[in-house]
């Protein structure tokens, strides 16, 4: 009975120096570099986006954010590697819509449920998609590139990001509003799709403008619509879908998440210093410049943005297991 007298307190005291130990260490937080995983290669949206904003985080936090890319299966195995990660705020995802929300239908054994594994930071990025094709494609416009896509089917090469990519869902949208089914060519992210569009290997690619923008400002490739309600800043002279009266209009998201467990408190200063690098004027204008949109500030913070991602999956999972199943 001594001896159980006397360890009590030791346990008592112990748990209290625990209990006192943990709100200090989440105010420490960040005390070493933060990893964040783009699950495509370097070159996509994803990536591009994850750049500019925690380059900017990485000022307000006092440390610095290491980009790793972990491509492949649609994005799913940089989501799965995220997933199984320490809860501990040094590990995040830079996810966007595909692996978020079209990659969990369309991809066969996905380790992680997007909803139930994750707790979502902030939303970094809108960006319309643009429908651009080998420098020379011959079409003029959107009008012919449609009637060749009709003409000429499987014998068209659509590249895509992958699997449940964004590049994937905006050309399946597209494809599918105007009756086309052509033939297509799967690479591990839009970075290595784009560099091979720009090759002259395929024919043609539907992605985000932030990372499609530059080349088609260039000349490296031809661009036919976005698809966008208006026509961007950075890209004036490409029309809008609906001004050659295609019903094609989208937005592709990208955002932050940490795995399921992270301390409320890191996530609410993950979520702040996002907040913060996305009211910075350069990089409000960075994102501009590639035809991204800074969300509200309402939509911004974590419950905002886990109801919106909630939402983008009950809206595309119909459209996505339609699409698996005629595949």
């Amino acid at each position: 009975m001594k001896t159980n007298t006397r360890i009590a307190p030791a346990i008592l005291i112990a748990m209290v120096l625990a209990i006192g130990i943990l709100p200090a260490r989440a105010q420490d937080y960040p005390s070493r570099p933060i990893t964040v995983i783009v699950p495509f290669p370097p070159g996509g949206a994803s990536d591009v986006v994850a750049r500019i904003v925690t380059n900017q985080m990485s000022k307000t936090l006092g440390q610095s954010f290491i980009i790793e890319n972990v491509g492949g299966a649609g994005g799913t195995v940089g989501g799965a590697r995220v997933a199984a990660a320490a809860p501990d705020g040094y590990t995040l995802l830079a996810a966007a819509m595909g692996s978020h929300v079209a990659a969990p239908v369309l991809t066969p054994n996905v380790k992680y449920d997007p909803v139930v594994d994750f707790v979502p930071i902030g939303i970094t990025a809108h960006s319309p998609a643009v429908v651009i094709a080998r420098k020379d494609f011959p079409a003029a416009n959107l009008k012919e590139f449609i009637a060749v896509l009709r003409q000429q089917g499987g014998a068209v090469r659509q590249a895509h990001g992958g699997i449940g990519a964004s590049s994937h869902m905006a050309c399946l949208l597209f494809t599918a509003e105007i009756g086309a089914k052509p033939t297509l060519v799967a690479y591990r992210g839009s970075g290595p799709a784009l560099n091979d569009l720009v090759g002259g290997h395929v024919d043609f690619l539907c992605e985000q403008s932030v990372s499609v923008a530059e080349s088609a400002l260039a000349g490296s490739v031809k661009a036919y619509a976005v698809s966008a309600a208006e026509r961007l800043t950075t890209l004036p002279d490409v029309p809008t879908a609906r001004e050659a009266g295609v019903n094609y209009q989208m937005s592709v998201w990208a955002g932050l998440f940490a795995p399921k467990g992270v301390p409320s408190e890191v996530v609410a200063r993950l979520a702040d210093a996002l907040d913060k690098a996305l009211d910075e004027p350069a990089v409000r204008e960075r994102l501009a410049q590639l035809g991204g949109s800074i969300p509200a500030k309402a939509e911004r913070n974590p419950a905002a943005f886990d109801r919106f991602v909630r939402s983008e999956i009950a809206r595309w999972a119909p459209i996505l297991a339609a699409a698996k199943v005629e595949k």
